[in-house]
């Protein structure tokens, strides 16, 4: 039996908010295929080397991010054949959260980084479905798992986390609703014991994210 060789790839669908909107890291490519178009950021796996290793490893080449102080996740494999002009490859996706973070820095085969608005279309590749699944993956998770912490700092205040859901479901919330049913979701948020004032206004509790790996009962999208 002829064995049929596949070069192996991985691709980062990289999730942040920044003014106010849900935004993903792109590089615009500096070699061919696709030169000087946009693109997930990414690259070739090393043969000594783990998948979850290699998406670390292109993100800190390609954009100086380090995803260790947020949520990585596999998203999902794309083989179509001639999803890449140079021959058969298979890419691995990864879906990465992380609160705030400054303006990314471009190396390796990037000629530039930046963040740019999720609907961001015309991407390299086949990019555009894998950012457009990286993006619904992170909506759907929002519903039953905690993940939404993932885009706060360490401690955060309900109405912090209520601007993650609004921003990422593209949605606005109940402000009383939403707090009664996050606070009441078992082991979802924890008080830290400390309170803070923001924008001159009234002293807010903070939290920290509880135990939970999944919410009950859940939090589903209006």
């Amino acid at each position: 039996m002829t064995l049929n060789m596949a070069a192996i790839t991985v691709d980062l669908v990289l999730l942040t908010i920044r003014q106010a909107g849900l935004q993903a890291l792109l590089i615009r490519r500096g070699i061919p295929p696709f030169q000087g178009q946009w693109a997930l950021p990414g690259g070739f796996v090393h043969d000594d080397e783990d998948l979850d290793a290699a998406a670390v490893r292109e993100l800190r080449e390609e954009t100086g991010v380090d995803p260790s102080a947020g949520h990585l996740e596999q998203l999902a494999t794309y083989g179509t054949p001639g999803r890449d002009p140079r021959g058969r490859v298979v890419t691995t996706a990864y879906l990465a959260l992380l609160p705030d973070l400054p303006a990314p820095v471009a190396g390796s085969d990037a000629a530039h980084a930046d963040w740019r608005p999720v609907d961001q279309r015309g991407l390299a590749f086949d990019h555009d479905r894998i950012l457009a699944d990286g993006v619904e993956r992170a909506r759907a998770k929002l519903e039953y798992t905690p993940l939404a912490t993932a885009f706060c700092p360490p401690e955060f205040t309900v109405a912090e986390l209520r601007a993650v859901y609004e921003t990422v479901w593209r949605t606005t919330l109940d402000p009383r609703n939403f707090h009664r049913k996050v606070t009441t979701a078992e082991d979802f948020i924890e008080p830290t014991g400390h309170s803070v004032t923001r924008d001159r206004g009234r002293p807010a509790q903070l939290y920290r994210r509880g135990p939970a790996t999944l919410l009950h009962p859940p939090l589903l999208r209006p």
